[in-house]
């Protein structure tokens, strides 16, 4: 099992700086989310040769290693030129974490097109939907995954609240239905109260689909009449969810685990925690201390 930190609180350090400050935080791997000087949001990856070297240099010298790689593009827009123009990306960054020695990516199913885009219609006089959306996406893994498999990389996928695949079903059907050793489930437990309630029994359902978790603790939105959060004006159709430590929320850490132990899981343990900047190191520290706490008592 590899316990590893998404670094997203530290993304204005240098890279050679960040490879020093997850060792520092007690993790021997790095998830690494989009940063600008490397893979940025929804762009072209900046990952050239000679940062690649120096980035590669960085984890060496201070022990640490890339345990996956967390592209965001924008593979599901029905705007074709969106969705080739993501392809590209996808396969720059497949080629760029391949060279770091990393055989492990993960991402979301996608937000569909561009917010300045996504408003429009679409050709036929009606505005994009989730099918859109659905059809992009499936065209794209037509592309991808072909590719992921040639070059021995998996893909950990994740349903987003506010992507247009947001919920554990029809997440778990789809990537079965794809059917590739290179294609696995991310469970993110900060997103268990917006999948559902028994987060046992969804576990179960996924089972050794699962390749990757991320770790953050959240709000139960559902307890209260559903007044976790507040929003205004009342009946607002917003998406909320936090990604706090473990302990501030309501998740319950034993099944979590539990569950996990239970169906076999062995694969990326990534704390996630966010929004909390002004705290990064304690957090860091504090999550790999509950993280190796929890995994020690129902893997041991």
């Amino acid at each position: 099992m590899k316990i590893a930190l998404d670094p997203y609180m530290h993304r204005h350090l240098p890279l050679t700086d960040l490879c020093r400050k997850a060792a520092e935080l007690g993790y021997e791997y790095i998830e690494l989310s989009p940063r600008d000087d490397f893979i940025p949001w929804w762009v072209r990856p900046r990952a050239h040769k000679e940062r690649i070297a120096e980035f590669k240099k960085a984890l060496s010298d201070h022990d640490v290693k890339l345990a996956s790689v967390l592209p965001m593009y924008r593979w599901a827009s029905p705007h074709e030129d969106e969705r080739q123009a993501a392809v590209g990306y996808w396969k720059e960054a497949i080629r760029a974490t391949v060279e770091m020695g990393c055989d492990t990516m993960n991402s979301e199913f996608g937000r569909g097109p561009s917010p300045d885009r996504s408003h429009r219609s679409n050709c036929c006089g009606g505005h994009f939907t989730h099918e859109h959306s659905e059809s992009a996406w499936w065209r794209s893994m037509e592309e991808l995954v072909p590719v992921f498999e040639k070059e021995g990389v998996t893909l950990n996928m994740e349903p987003h609240p506010e992507d247009w695949c947001e919920t554990l079903h029809p997440a778990i059907d789809m990537l079965k239905t794809i059917g590739s050793p290179n294609v696995k489930f991310l469970y993110c437990a900060p997103h268990t109260f917006y999948f559902g309630d028994d987060m046992a029994k969804m576990i179960r359902e996924a089972g050794n689909l699962i390749a990757h978790v991320h770790v953050a603790d959240t709000y139960n939105h559902k307890a209260s009449s559903g007044l976790r959060y507040i929003v205004n004006p009342p009946g607002a159709k917003v998406t909320v969810h936090q990604h706090m430590d473990i302990g501030n929320g309501e998740i319950d850490w034993d099944v979590f685990f539990g569950s996990l132990a239970a169906v076999g899981f062995d694969g990326i343990v990534t704390a996630c925690v966010f929004g909390w900047e002004e705290r990064a190191d304690a957090s860091g520290r504090f999550m790999r201390e509950r993280i190796q706490h929890y995994v020690d008592k129902h893997f041991g």
